[in-house]
């Protein structure tokens, strides 16, 4: 009985060494291609990645940030709400309604990075 790794046409493997500017510059250049470094590799050298090679939406850096951003400010707003609460005030619900906004906010922005449609947003009226 074969396993998979029998069935595997690929027998040689080579290691390429990069410094820290190569390897940012063709990890990036496979992150825009949607690709792995060795399939990008492999595509550059033979000019096909491979029968295996799955594409990837390639990161967009700016929505990333975005995304960080948004987070950090729900975690700031959790944070003042729970201290409110554990301090005894009362915790308004329009600032968890705006929490539960953020979220979808957050939820949006990570669809608009794949390149997909999020749908309509069913977050809480204030």
């Amino acid at each position: 009985m074969s396993s998979g790794s029998d069935k595997r046409q690929r027998s040689h493997q080579s290691l390429i060494r990069w410094t820290d500017e190569e390897w940012a510059n063709v990890s990036g250049k496979a992150d825009k291609a949607g690709l792995a470094v060795a399939a990008f590799a492999r595509a550059a050298s033979v000019g096909d990645p491979g029968p295996r090679a799955q594409r990837r939406p390639p990161a967009d850096h700016r929505v990333l940030r975005q995304i960080l951003g948004e987070i950090g400010r729900i975690g700031n707003n959790i944070n003042q709400l729970a201290r409110a609460r554990n301090s005894g005030d009362e915790v308004n619900r329009s600032d968890i309604a705006e929490g539960i906004r953020a979220c979808l906010d957050i939820r949006n922005v990570i669809y608009e990075a794949l390149g997909k449609n999020p749908g309509p947003n069913t977050g809480p009226e204030p």
